[in-house]
């Protein structure tokens, strides 16, 4: 094996000026832009489902809890909040609970009128949940015992009704008898999702709690976050058999399906995209190793005749298959890693978010993505690698030696 490793060694020299550099350099190149490419695309998929899928946490957790009834509307019947949080208390998987309720309103300003939806959280609704979305003023926590009149807006509402932090409207609640309610924007936030932007409006739950005539125990339902995602199904499951009948459980991933859908459909694309480019690359590996016992058939010829067996002129051409599969690795992490670095940190790709949903190309650093990648292509390499080196027990010393 020593002996295989310095022929190996020695090819690298000898190499130089030929076509069979060319053709290594050529190998090498496409394992590094393929590695490059492979862990660039994942970053950047990894960080806009994210980042999309952190939007739509904002707005509605993992599982909805709420009383199970035939009304279709936004607005539900209210359900014992101290009840639920009992129950639910004997689940580790749960990590948080927030309680909400929604109601329709119209909002009425100088100049226009606008249908939304109110929806009131509570001081257990945590503002890092809607941090990223905020693009002016500030999310209120609702900790007061006096129910709030600020509320947070989306750019989109505020656009349509010439609203900005500070501004205030009136908001007319269709009930009877009908009421009306002063409000003072304090923050406006964007998620690019039109399912939010063009419908939401947040504000302080014990609103909706008056204005229904609700004790503080009652709320439209509780939203609640798990500590594994991956898990939501089973959790479904879990809750579906235990909790009371009369509570309807709802999946995030039921509610807004077609976002969902189309993050799994990019999921599909990628899994594609890498197949293709470890083809590429190993195709490209098997091509070379075969350049190379070509033009090395003297040599091969010449080893066979002072007694090297078969296994051990394969070795040799293993490693140097293996030389070159490890030297585009290492370049191709670097380009890489350089680039999600220059992205995550200087931002320097925009996106409209019109079109995209975000402001720049999201970066999020998965290591076990990036080793698993490393690994897939190393290994894909070294099987490329000795599926060419079998034909050298097809060469006969003899007919070798004199191979011009």
């Amino acid at each position: 094996m020593n002996t295989a490793r310095y022929i190996s060694r020695r090819m690298d020299g000898a190499d130089t000026g030929s076509f069979t550099h060319s053709v290594t350099r050529i190998a090498t190149v496409s394992i590094a832009l393929g590695i490059a490419v492979m862990i660039v695309s994942f970053s950047i998929l990894h960080g806009f489902r994210e980042q999309i899928q952190n939007k739509i946490f904002s707005f509605g957790a993992h599982l909805q809890l709420s009383r199970y009834d035939t009304n279709n509307s936004l607005e539900v019947a209210p359900i014992s909040e101290p009840q639920l949080r009992r129950a639910l208390a004997r689940y580790p998987q749960v990590a948080s609970v927030q309680p909400f309720a929604r109601k329709t309103a119209i909002i009425k300003t100088p100049d226009e009128v606008l249908g939304v939806v109110l929806k009131g959280v509570s001081e257990h609704h945590s503002p890092s949940s809607m941090r990223q979305n905020m693009v002016s003023g500030k999310f209120i926590t609702f900790a007061d015992s006096a129910a709030s009149n600020d509320i947070v807006i989306s750019q989109k509402i505020a656009d349509k009704l010439r609203l900005k932090v500070g501004s205030k409207a009136l908001f007319y609640f269709i009930q009877q008898p009908p009421r009306v309610r002063p409000f003072r924007v304090s923050g406006i936030y964007q998620t690019g999702l039109d399912e939010f932007d063009e419908v939401y409006v947040l504000g302080d739950l014990r609103q909706i709690q008056e204005l229904n005539a609700w004790p503080d125990s009652l709320v439209g339902g509780l939203e609640v976050r798990l500590r594994d995602f991956s898990r939501l199904d089973r959790t479904f499951d879990q809750f579906y058999e235990q909790l009371p009948y009369e509570v309807r459980i709802e999946k995030i991933t039921d509610q807004y399906a077609q976002l969902f859908d189309w993050l799994n459909l990019l999921n599909r694309n990628v899994i594609i995209f890498l197949i293709l480019i470890i083809f590429v690359a190993t195709f490209n590996m098997v091509a070379t190793i075969f350049i190379m016992i070509l033009e090395r058939t003297k040599m091969i010829g010449i080893l066979k005749a002072v007694g090297a067996t078969d296994n051990q002129i394969r070795e040799m051409f293993f490693f140097r298959g293996l030389s070159i599969t490890l030297k585009g690795l290492v370049i191709g992490n670097v380009i890489a890693l350089g680039f999600c670095a220059l992205q995550y940190y200087f931002r320097i790709i925009p996106l409209d978010p019109e079109n995209y949903y975000m402001d720049r190309v999201p970066i999020a650093w998965d290591p076990t993505v990036m080793v698993l990648l490393n690994v897939a292509t190393l290994v894909a390499s070294i099987l490329s690698v000795l599926i060419p080196t079998y034909m050298i027990a097809r060469i006969k010393p003899m007919v070798a030696i004199r191979f011009d």
